[in-house]
């Protein structure tokens, strides 16, 4: 019998005795992978009752990591995955969990771009960076369900998860929050890297990763609705809203800065930065960037996604 069918049973029979399940509403918890799934932060949710789990990580095998860490905290089936973002260290590894029985919850438009997303990554894993096969690179994700601006998932008990689908898209195209009202917590996916260097690369739009530093920075001020919430962000730690939003913009203008004068320095170089060898340029960047920000992690970051930066600032025309 499946874990689901089995908690089913048993959740039927203690309610048909008259004594109500006690909900221990438990706190957030997570799991980190290492670098070979860039460091990813997923969050989990034991109501007492089920799981939620917030992103998938990387690759199936990250993701039976996460099942065991919650698996060594709880028994309780695991009800729901919810993908926040359309990035592949968020959704490839949702298989796992469907597995399990849960259900993989994302909006309308992460759903809508998953599939040209995982064919973008899976092309350069497989034949740029040669860091899997054909037969190795993670299955595309499916989604059960999807929503379009808000949605508050249906769960046993008091406790609650509400979704809300920003106006503005943040580290790629779109961008969904998970507000958890017994926790004051928001789930906010690589919307924040709260004191870790931040993945730049940019959304996939027509074929092409963009980013948009103003739509991240207004997507970052539209968390202040939840003031008072510490925020978990997809890598870094956790911090009071106000101090994630005011120091996320702050790293993001720094950045900016530094790449454009960066570019500007190179005057005729510049070719070199927006040619076939640019290497050396964004290992300088991230040296500049490590010396902006010496407290925070994760500079490789940088060094692998501060392209879509770069072409963004320097070489559009």
């Amino acid at each position: 019998m499946k874990r689901n069918s089995l908690m089913t049973l048993v959740l039927a029979a203690v309610l048909a005795s008259g004594c109500a399940p006690k909900l221990i509403d438990s706190a957030l918890a997570g799991y980190t992978s290492d670098a070979n799934g860039f460091d990813t932060h997923s969050f989990f949710y034991d109501t007492g009752a089920e799981v939620v789990v917030f992103d998938a990580q990387f690759t199936e095998a990250e993701a039976e990591k996460l099942l065991a860490t919650i698996r060594a905290k709880t028994g309780n089936p695991i009800r729901y995955v919810v993908v926040t973002h359309p990035n592949p260290d968020k959704f490839n590894g949702v298989a796992v969990f469907q597995r399990e029985g849960a259900r993989v919850v994302a909006s309308e438009a992460t759903a809508a771009a998953i599939p040209a997303v995982h064919a973008y990554k899976k092309y350069y894993f497989t034949k740029i960076a040669g860091m899997f096969t054909e037969e190795t690179y993670p299955k595309q994700a499916t989604v059960d369900v999807t929503f379009k601006d808000s949605l508050k998932l249906p769960l046993e008990g008091g406790a609650e998860v509400e979704l809300k689908v920003l106006q503005h898209p943040g580290v790629t195209t779109t961008q969904t929050v998970a507000y958890l009202p017994g926790r004051n917590a928001l789930v906010v996916g690589d919307l924040v890297h709260h004191r870790a260097h931040a993945w730049l690369e940019g959304g996939l739009r027509d074929g092409k990763t963009v980013p948009d530093l103003d739509s991240w920075k207004a997507a970052l001020e539209e968390l202040a609705a939840w003031k008072g919430a510490t925020v978990y962000g997809g890598r870094g730690e956790s911090a009071p809203v106000e101090t994630a939003i005011a120091e996320e913009k702050q790293y993001l203008d720094t950045m900016k800065s530094l790449v454009s004068t960066y570019a500007a320095e190179l005057g005729a170089r510049k070719a070199e930065l927006c040619g076939g060898s640019p290497g050396p340029h964004y290992e300088e960047l991230t040296k500049r960037a490590t010396r902006s920000f010496p407290q925070y992690t994760l500079p490789y970051m940088v060094q692998y996604s501060v392209y879509g930066l770069v072409n963004a600032l320097a070489c559009a025309e």
